[in-house]
Formats: structure tokens, sequence, C-alpha cells
């Protein structure tokens, strides 16, 4: 009868310690009942909180800023720090649960990144941005002292971003975390630019709500640059994530995208320091030209317009951009554009400055220039429709083309230019013949003309130089005589 009642006080100590140690199985979830549900709530709400007692552990831990410039630092604690963002960035990449539901441990997450991040970037060295570089030297970067630690962070901060909802973070990914965030591009080490780069288009891809604040400051970025300091390290990385924004632009394009292009990006062609991020520059104005082939008139006149007047480099790199944007031009505007484009690439190819053979090339960021302002605008006529643009032009232009062909069959230093300049000649010949040498003819008679004129021109001077010799005046008489009446 005793049998099912609970025990009493008056039990056996053995049997007491039993029933009471199974009775605390039970409470805390017994391994047999929870053998087939691991992720019971009882379970994970036992173990839930040493896990984040941990990571706020090392998030206080690696709230410790270090220069790395200090002696006075303990290079032990910054092995130390170091060993707590890997295990710190390795508890992120392997958490089951997303990021969103530890709500206690984003907040301090983010601060420490910010702490780490944000600081005050090194004064700029004086050859960050040299933009007329000698022949045999390189662009220097400078690598930062912080970067070992600074990777790691990248790496957490981009993990973050990645396995959290937008909403989460919308707190804490503000306008005045982007504005620091865009200004830290202006850092001297390469690598830190590249991680910037793409965790700042990963923000503009995963938060659409701020993609019209983050071009505005990019732009913004961009117009200084070009208007007040001409000094900023990051503009290539700037317009590579530019270009790729620009790639996702839906057609019709927007005015405001338009804007851009005529205010901001044509511009950029004049700065001194073009040559470093002429390659990004190219390609975003290409992307719209691509998109909407109707703006290549507005494009070509606005490279023509910032034209440069004694950088040959440039003038070198801007024929390679031309080129290309040639074969994607609305054919509907060939004929606006061949007078004014042929105009200026015959003034190029009457250019003296050629490199002559074997001689050292000019170098820049690995790339060689084989051929100097000259040649390229020379072979530029390979270009086949850019000879489809001249034939639809040919009254216009062939008068502009042949005399500068002329002009360097007769008087052009290089050999090398002008054998180009015959096998270009060559090919104009073939496509009108006749109006190839009427253009001849009437550019001898200008000559003659010209020559006439400049012999009456002479002759005019020498007739007032005699005139004006043979009425200089008697130094013996005096330059002052009294007047012989005086009337008072």
């Amino acid at each position: 009868m005793g049998a099912g009642r609970f025990p009493s006080p008056r039990d056996s100590p053995g049997k007491r310690s039993t029933l009471q140690h199974l009775f605390d199985m039970d409470s805390r979830g017994s391994p047999l009942r929870s053998s087939g549900n691991s992720s019971s709530p009882l379970r994970r709400h036992h173990h839930q909180p040493s896990a984040n007692e941990e990571i706020l552990s090392m998030i206080s831990a690696c709230s410790v800023t270090f220069t790395f410039t200090d002696p006075s630092e303990s290079p032990s604690q910054q092995d130390l720090k170091r060993l707590k963002l890997t295990q710190l960035l390795y508890l992120i990449k392997s958490s089951k649960r997303p990021l969103d539901d530890q709500t206690d441990v984003i907040p301090p997450l983010v601060s420490m990144l910010k702490l780490n991040i944000f600081r005050p970037l090194p004064p700029p060295s004086n050859f960050s941005f040299i933009s007329d570089l000698p022949d045999d030297e390189e662009l220097v970067s400078t690598a930062s002292p912080l970067w070992p630690h600074l990777q790691i962070i990248y790496d957490i901060l981009q993990r973050l971003i990645m396995k959290t909802n937008p909403k989460t973070l919308r707190d804490h990914v503000d306008r005045p975390f982007l504005c620091s965030f865009l200004c830290l591009l202006q850092s001297e080490d390469p690598r830190e630019r590249e991680r910037l780069k793409s965790i700042y288009h990963l923000i503009y891809s995963k938060f659409t709500s701020h993609r019209s604040f983050m071009r505005k400051s990019m732009s913004d970025v961009l117009l200084r640059y070009m208007y007040e300091t001409e000094r900023h390290c990051g503009i290539g990385e700037i317009l590579e994530i530019l270009g790729s924004i620009i790639n996702g632009f839906t057609v019709p394009l927007k005015e405001e995208h338009k804007l851009f292009l005529i205010r901001v990006l044509l511009p950029l062609h004049r700065a001194k320091g073009t040559m470093m991020y002429h390659k990004q520059l190219s390609y975003c104005v290409s992307q719209f030209v691509q998109k909407e082939p109707a703006l290549g008139g507005v494009v070509v006149r606005g490279i023509l317009r910032y034209w440069p007047i004694t950088n040959s480099q440039k003038e070198v790199l801007i024929i390679d951009e031309l080129e290309e944007l040639v074969e994607k031009i609305d054919p509907d505007q060939y004929r606006k554009l061949a007078l004014p484009l042929c105009t200026k690439i015959t003034r190029c190819f009457n250019s003296l400055n050629s490199q002559p053979l074997g001689t050292r090339c000019w170098k820049f960021s690995g790339h060689l220039c084989a051929h100097q302002v000259a040649e390229r605008a020379l072979y530029i006529w390979n270009n086949e429709q850019l000879v489809k643009m001249v034939s639809v032009a040919m009254d216009e232009v062939f008068p502009v083309v042949v005399e500068g062909l002329e002009k360097n069959l007769k008087w052009h230093w290089s050999p090398s230019v002008r054998q180009l300049t015959e096998n270009v000649k060559q090919m104009f010949e073939e496509m009108d013949p006749a109006l190839y040498a009427m253009c001849v003819q009437e550019m001898e008679r200008w000559e003659a003309m010209g020559r006439r004129e400049e012999a009456r021109r002479k002759e005019r001077w020498e007739m007032i130089e005699s005139l004006a010799a043979s009425r200089q005046p008697n130094h013996h008489q005096p330059f002052f005589q009294t007047p012989k009446y005086i009337c008072v």
C-alpha cells in the first residue's frame, strides 16, 4: 500500500538522494528526453548565456586600441588582442544562429569595430599624389602598421553585414557611419582601400535606403578632389564602386545620373592625377554610353573640351578612351562628331612628341606606352568605326585630315611617324582618290597664297623700315626752341 506514496523525510538517505538526483536531471532536461531534440528551449536557455558572455568578454578585450608606433605599448598585449580578434571572428563565422537574435551582442560589437576602424589617418607622404612620374619610377604605396589587426576587424565587419538583417543594423550603420567610412578611403595602404571598397559596395547593395545618400557622398568627394585639393588616394576605388553601380542602372537613365556624368565624371579628365584612375574613369563613362548610345555626343565633346595641352601621357590615354567610345556611339551622331573628333586626332598625329625606336618608353603603373602621341593618333585609323564615321562626312573631314597627312610627310622628324603617315595616306586615297587629289590641290593653292601674302608682308615691313631710317631726326638741332614772341 505504501509503494505508491512520495518519500517522507523519514525515508532512508540513499533513496532520498537517488530520487533528488532524478528530479534534478528531469528539471534540467534528461539526456534520454532531449537526445532526439538537441536544440530544445531548455537546453538553449542553459547554454546561451555562457556563449554570449564569452563573446562579450572578447569584445571588451578587443576594445583596447594601439598605435603600433608608440614604444611604450606592450607587444604581448598587441598579440593578445590579435588572438582575441581571431577567436571572435571564428565564433561569428561558426555561429549557427543568426546575429539578429543576439541583440545584446550587436551594440557592443559595432562600438568595438567603430573604435578600431575610425581613427585619424597619418599625414600624406610627399610621393602619394605625384602626377608626373619619372620614366623609371613606380607609384609608391605606404603600408599601415595597424594592418594585421585591421584585416581581422574588416573581416568581422563584413561578416556582420552579410549575416545580419539591415533592419537590425539600421541604427548603427547610419549616415555618420557612412561618411566616416568613406573618409577612410584616403588611406595610403592599398590593402585597406581594397577592403573598404568591397565593404562599402556591400553596404550599398544591402541598405537600399542609403543608396541615394551614398552616391551623393561619393560625388561630393570627387568634386572636392577636382576643385579644391587634388589630393586623394582612393579616387580609383571610388570610381570602381561607381562603375559597379552604374552597371546596374536601368534604362532609360534618370536625369540625376546624366547630370552626374556631365558635372562630375567628364571634368575628372582635366585633373592632374588623371593617370592614377583613368582606367576606372574610362569604364564608368563607357557604361553610360553603352546604356544610352545617344549620350556619345555629349561624352565625346566633353572629353575634347578637357583635352590635355602639355601632358603627352594623358593624351595617349584619352586617345585610347576615344577609340573605345567610337565603337559604342549611335551611328546617327557620326556626322556631327566626325569633324571635331578628326580635327583633334589630326592635331595629335602632327605632334612632335614621338618616341624614337630603341629608347626607353614611359612607364606608369606597370604599363608601357610603346607609342607616343603621334604614333597613337595614327594607329587609331585602324578602327573600322572611325573610318565609317569619316565616310559619312567626307567633304568636311578630308580637307583637315589630308592637310595633316601632307604636313607630316614633309616636316615630321620621326621616320616611323612618316612611315605610318604614308600608310594612312594610302588608305584615304583608296577611299576617294578624286577628293583626295582635290584636297591636295586646294592645300597647295592656300600654301601659295600664304607664301605670296608673306612676301607682301615682308616688302611692306622693308618699306616701313626704310622710311623710318630716312626720317630720323637731326640730333644737332635742339629739340626745344624758344618762341620769338611771348604774349604777356
